[in-house]
């Protein structure tokens, strides 16, 4: 006969609250419930190790099972099953007394910061269910079959039932609001996300010896990387990311103390700068799935890589305010770090020429580590790399020529003639400034291309960490001191400005003169390094200001034949002259108005009527 029985807790007020907290995440129940069955199979093997049940020769599994017409979700377990005094105690009891610990404690905090909600365990598949059936049989000695029957309100019902077979089985009667959950491919894709690395086999509508387990026992991160091919590592990659471009290369993580930490690290090819913005770290504890891209874990630098951690020593019912002050997690964070730094300076030691073949798709990722974190920045910084004009990869110190002291020797030794910073010259767009990378090459000049949207940010931080030591400018910043022939003084060449001055139409831009070892260019802009960090740094935040004329000069090249013949021009001459010296300037630094280009195109009209005749 069936006995009824109240349940201990205001459970009508209990269930609205865990189904609105719970709501962008309410798929969470099917990883509860598979996880609660696996829990169930580890429990029955540990006796069964210790001798006190006959041991199992048969397959240990869950299945999971769809019936569309009835409208149930099943879950069933051959684990250590529950008599009925154990159902009471641990379903009716302890469970909604986590449950209410979970409203108590995260009600007046609006449910934020909760990664996963293990604490809810079995209460959480009234998510989607309107009423919830337990079928169960205990492994002990003459246990009876039980059967347990809520729907989630004040009262559930238990009795006995036939059920013969060791094990749990849950069957979610699902409410007509979540018919998704009835769907085989939908389910496939929760096991996918949550239980793929469960140690037992799960199968969906088990038939009999010829189904496949959804999920994978013993996953690669838990194998001593010895034992692991390279072909093991891209095809583990490729089903776990669904990227079929192999990875550059990746970080086998095995620590058994002081901590237990175990997973693989992936540097993903990158192919499109959108796909420079995150990748996918996979947390788990003991193979259950946590979250993506748990920031307290994983420095968010590191998320830019793919890849799978697991750590039994985190707690599955954990808040990130907990995550943030652990000194546990801070350490495990740490090791992952430093790992990644000793991976990406072993590469470079070991085979720079496959460093810098992937440079290009590590740069960004090296770079945001150095600027988010200094310990990351000392241990890669003497490996960080910059392409020069002649397509050679160099460290700054290569291309400088002035190397750190090496061990030993004494670091004061020549600070006097290495007081002033070194200057160094970059290039941020290769097609766009390609005048100003000519005039730099015909001078014997070089260049490090830094044209990633990280680097404005990057050059300045190692100005700053490197401070006294190098000065980065573009080389449209201050071009006119690298090129230009010998020194002049601003009076030998007054009257050219001025009378270029008179007849120009952007009265806003400053004029220069300086005669250049290049005589081919006519004239070049120049912007003043730090109005130009500070416009760009606006333009990156969409904030005004970010191309201030009033910082902008126009340099004359006076070896130039046009200039030099500029002041016997007539006033119509000079105006049609000056005016397409600077549009052609402009064009090289960066596009004309629409009013400027107008007019440039008059003018090369002009020109082209004159030259026809």
């Amino acid at each position: 006969m069936a006995k009824q029985g109240n349940i201990q807790i205001s459970s009508e007020n209990m269930m609205p609250i865990i189904k609105k907290w719970l709501y962008s995440d309410k798929d969470i129940f099917l990883r509860e419930i598979v996880a609660n069955g696996t829990d169930a199979i580890t429990k029955y093997k540990k006796l069964a190790e210790m001798g006190e049940t006959p041991a199992f020769d048969g397959e240990f599994c869950v299945k999971i099972s769809v019936d569309k017409d009835a409208k149930t979700l099943s879950v069933e377990d051959n684990g250590i099953g529950m008599t009925e005094d154990e159902v009471e105690k641990y379903i009716t009891q302890i469970a909604f007394s986590g449950a209410a610990d979970f409203l108590a404690k995260y009600e007046k905090a609006g449910g934020e910061g909760i990664i996963g909600h293990f604490g809810l365990g079995f209460y959480s598949a009234y998510m989607v269910s309107e009423n919830i059936e337990i079928f169960t049989k205990s492994y002990r000695e003459d246990a009876k079959g039980v059967h347990w029957e809520s729907d989630g309100e004040s009262t559930y019902t238990i009795e006995e039932c036939d059920k013969t077979e060791r094990g749990t089985k849950i069957v979610m009667h699902i409410a007509d609001a979540e018919k998704e959950f009835l769907d085989e491919g939908r389910i496939r894709s929760l096991v996918e996300k949550y239980c793929a690395f469960m140690p037992y086999n799960i199968y969906l509508n088990f038939t009999g010896k010829d189904d496949k387990p959804l999920n994978e026992t013993q996953p690669l991160y838990l194998k001593n990387p010895k034992d692991c091919t390279k072909e093991e590592y891209k095809e583990f990659y490729r089903k776990t990311f669904h990227d079929y471009h192999d990875p550059l290369f990746w970080i086998h993580l095995n620590m058994d103390y002081p901590f237990r930490l175990k997973g693989i690290l992936y540097f993903p090819k990158v192919k499109s700068k959108v796909e420079l913005e995150r990748g996918k770290v996979k947390l788990y504890c003991n193979q259950v799935f946590i979250a993506d891209n748990i920031k307290e874990v994983i420095p968010e630098y590191l998320l830019l890589l793919n890849g799978v951690i697991d750590c039994p020593d985190i707690p599955l019912n954990v808040s990130r305010s907990f995550l943030q002050n652990d000194r546990q997690v801070q350490k495990i964070s740490r090791h992952i770090t430093k790992k990644v730094a000793d991976k990406l300076t072993g590469l470079f030691k070991e085979d720079p020429e496959k460093f810098k073949t992937c440079w290009n798709d590590l740069s960004v990722f090296i770079k945001l580590g150095c600027i988010k974190d200094e310990d990351f920045y000392s241990k890669v910084k003497d490996i960080i790399i910059f392409k020069d004009l002649n397509g050679e990869y160099k460290t700054i110190p290569e291309f400088t020529g002035k190397k750190e002291p090496a061990e030993g020797e004494d670091k004061q030794e020549g600070k006097e003639e290495n007081k002033e910073p070194c200057t160094v010259y970059y290039v941020s767009d290769e097609a766009g400034q390609a005048q100003y990378i000519t005039m730099f090459k015909n001078a014997g000049l070089n260049a490090i291309v830094c044209d990633t949207f990280i680097d404005p940010h990057f050059i300045s931080y190692l100005e700053y960490k490197e401070t006294g030591k190098y000065r980065f400018l573009r080389i449209d910043a201050d071009v006119d001191a690298a090129l230009k022939e010998g020194e002049s003084k601003e009076e030998d060449y007054k009257e050219l400005i001025d009378a270029f001055k008179a007849v120009l139409k952007n009265t806003k831009i400053a004029v220069k003169a300086e005669k250049f070892k290049n005589a081919d260019v006519p004239a070049i802009i120049n912007v003043a390094e730090f109005s130009r960090r500070f416009g760009e740094m606006n333009a990156f935040y969409g904030l005004a200001g970010a191309d201030a004329e009033a910082d902008m000069t126009i340099v004359i090249n006076t070896a130039n034949p046009a200039v030099q013949k500029f002041l016997s021009l007539d006033d119509e001459k000079r105006k049609f002259v000056a005016n397409q010296i600077y549009y052609m300037a402009m064009l090289s630094y960066k596009k004309l108005s629409p009013e400027e280009m107008q007019d440039f195109a008059q003018n090369n009209l002009s020109l082209l009527n004159q030259y026809i005749g």
